[in-house]
């Protein structure tokens, strides 16, 4: 039985929730109005996993997370709408705990539940047998079993980078990393890109699964937290080192020639579940390039996108890196990689940027070869 903490300040919501949840065998429902009760209800009830709307009167969405995170950390899924102030929100609602959102329906929220309710019990489900990291927020919450008064998060604005020169054509040859995830992506996406020099030589391409609303502000934030640029891909883009390049949610992020090397959206294609697809993704990098100079990264998330594209590519000649169980929020992608022995190297989150340039530094040309 799945111990379930629905939060939502509107009564209607509310209701809905508490139907559909009580509805499913695998699940005891508890409802709360605000971000108070629910801190109070997580004490007494102790939830297997919560639901937590971001907007709420007294305490918000954030606010409760941050404490939760702190108090009695448990799996979070965010109800949020797909607004450009809602996708900041969830982003920020990543960075401190959550581990997946769902998008609320726009407009009458009973005509729609049709839509709704199979992705919220989908990923409420898995959210439930997620293990959060021990390391989780572990100074925070150390400090507040001691009897400190924990710094919230959110008092702490994330290190900024300044943008450095970074190479302006590929040394050695045109050579590509491919990046992959999924559940609980974007904080590690943060984590890899952020641990990388503003004059890495290859070129990045992310395939994130994430709506479209959220691609372009994730980019930004992602832009302003790392040492190399990132941009959302929404029109076919030359590709150059020191970039990330973040596909478009909803549509395929493909590579082209134009004639140069480069990356651009394409309408999702049907034999593809997951969008934008890893597997497509990496299938149309190699149709181009030559699979050694491809280096593959599949790190958190659902099912399996990527997993089959990248065992192919390690055939060929490419590298792969998998992120370790110990480390993802769900090991569904990097996991089947793994099983698959699709893997060359399987790395902790926080060691993946090392391995990752160890990689390229081991193939850059030597100097005085020139």
């Amino acid at each position: 039985m799945i111990k379930l903490l629905a939060v939502d300040d509107s009564a209607l919501m509310r209701k809905l929730l508490g139907q559909v949840f009580s509805s499913e065998p695998d699940f005891e429902v508890r409802l709360a109005r605000n971000g108070l009760e629910a801190l109070e209800l997580a004490k007494s009830f102790r939830p297997d996993v919560i639901t937590l709307d971001v907007h709420m009167p007294q305490m918000d969405g954030l606010e409760c997370l941050d404490r939760l995170m702190i108090e009695r950390p448990c799996p979070v899924v965010m109800l949020s709408s797909l607004t450009a102030e809602g996708a900041d929100a969830t982003l920020e609602a990543f960075r401190l705990g959550a581990v997946d959102f769902v998008a609320k329906p726009a407009g009458a929220v009973s005509l729609r539940m049709d839509e709704f309710v199979p992705e919220l019990l989908t990923k409420v489900r898995s959210a439930a047998n997620v293990k959060l990291s021990t390391s989780l927020r572990l100074r925070e919450r150390v400090r507040h079993r001691i009897g400190g008064v924990p710094r919230s998060a959110r008092l702490r604005p994330p290190r900024l980078h300044a943008h450095r020169t970074a190479p302006a054509d590929f040394p050695g040859g045109e050579a590509l990393v491919l990046v992959g995830t999924s559940t609980g992506g974007p904080p590690a996406l943060e984590d890899l890109l952020s641990g990388l020099p503003a004059d890495f030589p290859w070129p990045i391409v992310v395939a994130q699964h994430i709506p479209a609303s959220f691609t372009g502000p994730l980019a930004k934030r992602l832009d302003k937290l790392c040492a190399i640029s990132v941009v959302e891909v929404t029109e076919p883009v030359s590709l150059q080192p020191g970039y990330a390049y973040i596909g478009r949610g909803d549509d395929d992020i493909v590579i082209t020639r134009t004639p140069n090397l480069a990356a651009m959206p394409a309408p999702p294609e049907p034999d593809y579940l997951w969008h934008p697809s890893v597997d497509r993704l990496v299938r149309t990098a190699m149709a181009h390039m030559q699979p050694a100079r491809l280096i593959g990264v599949l790190m958190t998330g659902m099912g399996d996108d990527g997993a089959k594209a990248m065992c192919s590519l390690r055939e060929q000649g490419g590298r792969t890196i998998a992120e370790s169980e110990a480390t993802a929020v769900v090991w569904g992608m990097p996991g089947e990689l793994v099983r698959l022995n699709g893997a060359d190297f399987v790395v902790p989150l926080s060691k993946i940027s090392q391995r990752l340039q160890r990689l390229v530094d081991a193939d850059a040309p030597d100097p005085q070869d020139g």
